[in-house]
């Protein structure tokens, strides 16, 4: 029998790298990329800097409505061996941030070129500008089709990412195609992202930077909670700490529930120590007035708005914001729901109503947290797929 013919529906990270797991695992492997060239998300994460993953990772650094899916996939393609194989490809990792790893250039696009040389090298054939219309088998053989071909094989892997980026490309495509060959979506909504909120008087601290925690409530019930530095902006909050509780706080909003921020200026204050605090403030400077007593504490615009506030120590702790609404995908870095993971195996990502079809990367329903992780389920889910649609 000759090789096994296999097909990557999107040049992204993990279609690169179940592209080059395949033909590593002896696969003769076309990519069908729609945009003019590969890996152009990847050259915008991390600013252009691309953490590509995370010598850390904690309890909650995937999320998924079917919870545990993803630790199948990521024990076969670890963090280690993530970056064993970057290394081998050139690519040196600086360790900034207690565990973020970064190529030493400082620049994400060296990532996606080291993965295109190395597709090449293998004889990988990338046709871009191709968009996948339709998947069609008859016997035995898939068939993609595009506005301009037919392509030919026995196994396909659908790697197209999700709406999620700005970039040209992030349409969502890919759920079309899996739902036409029977799979259940979990609607996708963007995560990674800033939300909006409603409270009076706050547009007043728009570009404020400072650090705090955002507590997550919906219906009255408390979340999650995560702590950084928080971006205000005329619309309501950003920042990292927001991003990392966007995809709950979207999903419940788009529930109908009751979704609340509480910001907690000086979260390392307990609300005795906050008290004492502000007394002490008072008797070493009592020539303050209101406008001036939080000078040297907050930035100026901050001040201003938490002084409007009838309880001072109250404003700081749990200063209430109302969520009324969040960015659009094209705003957000990842978007959370996908393919319904309970309909793919476990071990191989292969479809569990249609064999040899595959599935890989933000296409099915994992999302991380910032801090290197979708590029972790990228790769390690990249690797699954493409060893396993390579197996003859």
């Amino acid at each position: 029998m000759g090789k096994k013919r296999v097909i990557v529906v999107g040049g992204g990270a993990s279609g690169l790298m179940a592209a080059i797991t395949a033909a590593r695992n002896g696969a003769t492997v076309t990519i069908l990329e729609q945009n003019e060239k590969t890996g152009k998300k990847i050259c915008a994460t991390g600013n252009g800097k691309c953490n590509f993953t995370n010598i850390r990772v904690p309890q909650d650094a995937y999320r998924s409505e079917n919870p545990g899916f993803e630790q199948n996939v990521l024990e076969q393609f670890s963090v280690e061996d993530t970056v064993k194989f970057f290394t081998c490809l050139g690519i040196y990792p600086v360790n900034k941030n207690n565990g973020y790893l970064y190529p030493h250039s400082g620049q994400a696009s060296s990532v996606a070129e080291v993965l295109n040389l190395e597709a090449l090298s293998l004889g990988v054939k990338i046709k871009t500008n191709e968009h996948v219309q339709d998947i069609s088998r008859e016997n035995n053989i898939w068939k993609v089709h595009t506005s301009s071909w037919a392509y030919e094989g026995e196994a396909v892997i659908l790697a197209n990412g999700s709406r999620a980026s700005a970039i040209s490309g992030s349409d969502g495509s890919g759920y079309q195609l899996a739902a036409s060959l029977g799979h259940q979506i979990i609607e996708p909504l963007p995560a990674l992202t800033a939300l909006k909120c409603k409270n009076t008087g706050f547009a007043g601290w728009a570009g404020v930077r400072t650090e705090g925690k955002v507590t997550l409530l919906a219906e009255g019930e408390k979340v999650t909670e995560e702590t950084g530095e928080l971006q205000l902006t005329d619309y309501g909050v950003s920042g990292i700490p927001v991003f990392q509780i966007s995809r709950y706080a979207i999903r419940a909003l788009k529930q109908g529930k009751k979704v609340k921020l509480y910001l907690n200026f000086l979260p390392e204050f307990s609300e005795e120590q906050l008290m004492a605090f502000l007394e002490k403030r008072k008797e070493n400077c009592p020539y303050k007035g209101k406008k001036t007593f939080l000078t040297g504490l907050f930035p100026d615009k901050l001040s201003k708005v938490l002084l409007q506030a009838q309880d001072l120590a109250e404003a700081i702790r749990c200063y209430p914001l109302n969520v009324t609404g969040y960015l659009p995908f094209e705003q957000a870095q990842v978007c959370s729901g996908g393919v319904d993971t309970r309909e793919v195996d476990a071990m191989t990502l292969e479809s569990r109503y249609k064999s040899d079809i595959f599935f890989a990367g933000e296409l099915l329903d994992i999302d991380g947290k910032c801090g290197g992780y979708n590029l972790q389920w990228a790769w390690s889910s990249g690797y699954v797929a493409g060893l396993n649609a390579s197996i003859i």
